[in-house]
């Protein structure tokens, strides 16, 4: 019994090392994913200033929704 509980207590602190060195390589790529964001949008405002002919917005932006809005309250039935 005690081959089992030694060889149990091996396994949880090497899932507990893998979990956490997992936890480190996470916390990385979201700073570099909200680093690279962020140059991003500087480099894109510092592009739009040396060039405001340029119209990179998205087509989202660029074409109005022919999407309306409709309230519940209307499509009630009549007969109530």
């Amino acid at each position: 019994m005690d081959v089992i509980a030694v060889v149990a207590l091996l396994l949880a602190v090497t899932a507990l090392g893998s979990a956490r060195r997992a936890a480190r390589k996470l916390e990385a790529l979201n700073q570099s994913y909200w680093e690279l964001r962020y140059d991003y949008t500087r480099l894109r405002s510092q592009v739009q200033r040396l060039d405001p002919e340029s119209n990179d917005t998205p087509p989202a932006q660029a074409a109005p929704s022919a999407v309306t809005f409709v309230p519940l309250s209307s499509m009630k039935k009549k007969n109530e």
